[in-house]
């Protein structure tokens, strides 16, 4: 560790030769350097044309949608009409790690978000299985939420032509299906998007993410019209392991407010407006989350909830007995769930960026197009494998499997934070964590909490994962770093 107001770690080796194997699983790359090669690729650069609204959009694109379209119908078994507390204990989880992630995305602007900031402060072994934790994160939950949008496609063909895709077509096996075609289509539709630039998928994400916003309100201004009290007695019926299950399980639901940290280098103003949009992002999510879960639960008894993923819009169609209620409302999930695929792909292609560009993955994620701005190569690899994933695998295995590894990414954020501030202290910072090292520890702890409260095989999940990760780095990745051809 640097005393105070040191320099950045050098990258040459010692005296006498090569460092040796755990100085090179330590080494870190400086903060200077990580800004200096931003929005550089192999053939092109990224192009600066996002403003802090645009960053905000991506924020709440790649966050709301996800947990109150999908996955209520499946927490609220586990928690009861206490789902609520659920979803307050996953966003102050998600709080203290956002407090972090503002002040290190102010600071270090660039593409690869936890990543770029566990590699300035802990080192290239740890940078790697972030890293390897972010493409859980990312990649897979793109899958997970493209599984929930085939899923109100169903409900809105149902309410408008009659008909509905087969299961053989719409459900991965497992359940009931061959092949989910609808998960496929919109993860190659945002491919799409991606491939036409970072302003224009930001413009179109900024339309849907105003569509499912005011879904989300009429939800409300309808749904209450059926709200009954007594649906919320025996409050906690699960205890409160039921409650902090269902609070790991929506945790989920969250991770899309550091999307905007993974636009570093295509924001225009980057250290004032990414700790803005990231705050502001995770403000407005929460307060809609909490709002709909409240009038869901007081609409429904919590028994009838885990019977279709599609919940709220069966919600709507009971209280008013209509059917064009719940087709609106599905019409509003399709646009939404869409915007969420959209923005939480967009992230995972630039985390590949900044991880090829260091040397931790192939070059041709970081070849850069250099009419559009675009990592073509990357957004088609990603987006296909997504794609494939999203056909193949079932939702609720795909959403823990994301709540894992964002936690376990997000617990190394809060460290970074406090390892920064001891190192370099000189550094100029846009934002601030309040009480610092409180805030950090306190969101570290919740990520541990919230971690055990996922069920085994999630774990074993888990555990393989980094099993993979680690094979690769040692295989692949140590011996092509750029920081270890630096040292020969």
């Amino acid at each position: 560790m640097l005393d105070h107001g040191a320099a950045p770690p050098s990258t040459e080796p010692p005296q006498g030769g090569r460092p040796g194997a755990g100085a090179r699983l330590m080494r870190r790359k400086p903060v200077e350097r990580l800004v200096a090669e931003s929005g550089q690729g192999e053939g092109g650069s990224l192009r600066r044309s996002l403003s802090m609204w645009q960053l905000t959009m991506i924020s709440i694109g790649a966050t709301l949608g996800t947990g109150i379209f999908v996955v209520l119908g499946e927490a609220v078994p586990e928690a009861g009409p206490a789902v609520t507390v659920s979803f307050v204990i996953a966003g102050l989880t998600a709080l203290f790690s956002a407090l972090s992630y503002a002040e290190l995305a102010g600071t270090i602007p660039v593409s690869g978000s936890s990543y770029s900031y566990t590699y300035a402060t802990l080192g290239e072994l740890i940078a790697w299985v972030c890293g390897w934790c972010l493409i859980l994160e990312y990649g897979v939950s793109v899958a997970a939420v493209a599984v929930g949008w085939g899923e109100y496609l169903n409900e809105l063909l149902d309410g408008t032509i009659g008909v509905t895709i087969p299961d053989v077509l719409s459900a991965p096996p497992g359940d009931g299906g061959l092949f989910n075609l609808p998960a496929l289509i919109v993860v190659l539709l945002a491919m799409v998007f991606l491939l036409g630039g970072a302003r224009e998928s930001a413009r179109a994400n900024t339309i849907m993410v105003v569509v499912k916003i005011a879904a989300l309100v009429l939800f409300c201004a309808v749904g209450v019209q059926g709200f009954r009290a007594g649906n919320y007695e025996n409050f906690m019926p699960l205890g409160m392991a039921g409650v902090s299950a269902a609070g790991a399980s929506l945790f989920f639901s969250y991770i899309g407010f550091d999307a905007a940290s993974t636009a570093g280098e295509e924001a225009k103003n980057p250290q004032r407006d990414l700790p803005r949009a990231i705050m502001l992002s995770l403000l407005i999510v929460t307060a809609l989350y909490v709002l709909v879960a409240a009038v869901a639960v007081g609409a429904r008894p919590w028994k009838g909830f885990g019977d279709s993923e599609a919940a709220l819009a069966g919600i709507m169609r009971d209280v008013t007995g209509q059917t064009f209620w719940a087709v609106l409302l599905a019409a509003g999930a399709v646009i939404a769930i869409a915007s969420v695929v959209l923005t939480v792909l967009y992230g995972q292609t630039r985390i590949l960026f900044a991880m090829s560009r260091d040397g931790l993955v192939p070059k041709v994620f970081s070849k850069v197009d250099r009419k559009s701005g675009v990592p073509r190569a990357n957004t088609v690899i990603v987006s296909v494998f997504c794609g494939v994933l999203a056909a193949a695998v079932p939702l609720g295995q795909l959403a823990d499997a994301t709540s894992i590894g964002t936690l376990f990414a997000f617990a190394l954020v809060n460290v970074a934070v406090v390892v920064l501030r001891r190192t370099r202290p000189d550094m100029d910072r846009t934002f601030r964590v309040p009480l610092s090292p409180l805030f950090p520890v306190a969101g570290f702890a919740f990520c541990v909490w919230m971690m055990f409260s996922l069920p085994a095989v999630t774990w074993a999940v888990f555990g393989v994962w980094m099993a993979v990760g680690l094979v690769f780095y040692f295989g692949y990745g140590m011996r092509r770093s750029r920081l270890a051809t630096a040292e020969k």
